[in-house]
């Protein structure tokens, strides 16, 4: 069988990186986070203290179910004489469609929008001021439409990590069904019946998100200003600002996620850095010459748009 050439395939860095843990709910994941300490007090000799205790809220994450069906037509499968690796061909188009709608469902997904998603980053971290994780949005300066984001992320089971309902399984499941008969629905012969392998796929899969503190988004950059180089944003200064905002890196897995544009733009800023820099080498600027901010891997993400509104 020719083997064909996946033009079509994207870097799904965040699935790679994420931590999975199956939710104690059999559509999702209930947290339980602390919103208030306990009141303590100085004692005299003779005297008493008030009792008191924490508070404590619960949150419900939700899981969507990605699924799909493939056909191939028997004839069409069987006219290689290799029945199996034409159906791993489409196999892998399969799969590389899910990741790609599971990584861009994880950044922008909304269910209060398409109730059939879980709600991605993006929708959790939209307003700079007048939110309580407003702090954890840092604007890159631009306006417009033609915005990207950086996002760091603490992977963890106490921070953040993808879920599967209670009683399914990780990752993407995978029935053959095998020879099958199907009913034509569209185009020639609509309404006729013909053989084919038929498989299905599904995905059930979501995120909880325990401790905001440790995702941090850089939205407002401004890819035209950041390729002119002219009113850029400082992406170096705009990602040591957000690893200052999360309380311990020390909590999981910390990664920066960025659009491949925003890769080679980070890449050039960091070399200007260093020319101009009075002797100073890549180390001096982000640690090492590999791919890593602060030791913080920096990921690329096709799914990360270049096209996103203004955040304020």
């Amino acid at each position: 069988v020719e083997k064909i050439a996946e033009l079509l395939s994207q870097n799904n860095a965040i699935l790679t990186d994420m931590q999975w843990l199956e939710g104690n709910l059999p559509t999702g994941h209930r947290t339980t986070v602390r919103t208030g300490l306990p009141t303590v007090a100085w004692r005299l000799l003779n005297g008493g203290v008030a009792t008191s205790k924490s508070t404590t809220a619960q949150l419900d994450e939700g899981c969507g179910m990605l699924e799909a069906w493939s056909e191939v037509d028997k004839d069409l499968a069987e006219l290689n004489g290799n029945v199996n690796a034409f159906r791993f061909s489409e196999a892998v188009a399969f799969i590389e469609a899910m990741n790609q709608e599971m990584q861009q469902t994880t950044v922008y997904g909304n269910s209060g929008v398409a109730a059939e998603e879980f709600t991605g980053f993006a929708p959790r971290f939209s307003t700079i001021s007048g939110a309580n994780n407003g702090s954890n949005v840092i604007t890159g300066g631009g306006s417009g439409s033609d915005n990207s984001s950086i996002w760091l992320v603490v992977w963890g089971p106490n921070t953040v990590c993808g879920i599967y309902p209670k009683g399914s399984k990780a990752g993407i499941m995978h029935e053959d069904l095998g020879l099958c008969t199907i009913e034509s629905t569209g185009g020639i012969g609509s309404g006729t019946r013909l053989r084919a392998y038929r498989e299905h796929w599904q995905w059930k899969c979501g995120i909880a998100l325990k401790d905001w503190r440790y995702v941090v988004r850089i939205p407002n950059i401004d890819i035209s200003a950041l390729i002119a180089k002219s009113s850029a944003a400082d992406l170096i200064e705009l990602m040591i600002k957000a690893i200052h905002r999360v309380p311990s890196l020390k909590m999981g897995k910390a990664c920066f996620y960025v659009n491949r544009t925003v890769f080679q733009m980070l890449d050039i800023q960091r070399r200007d850095d260093v020319i101009t820099g009075g002797g100073m080498i890549y180390k001096d600027v982000d640690g090492y010459s590999t791919p890593t901010f602060r030791n913080i891997p920096v990921r690329i993400v096709d799914q990360l748009l270049e096209t996103e509104a203004t955040v304020s």
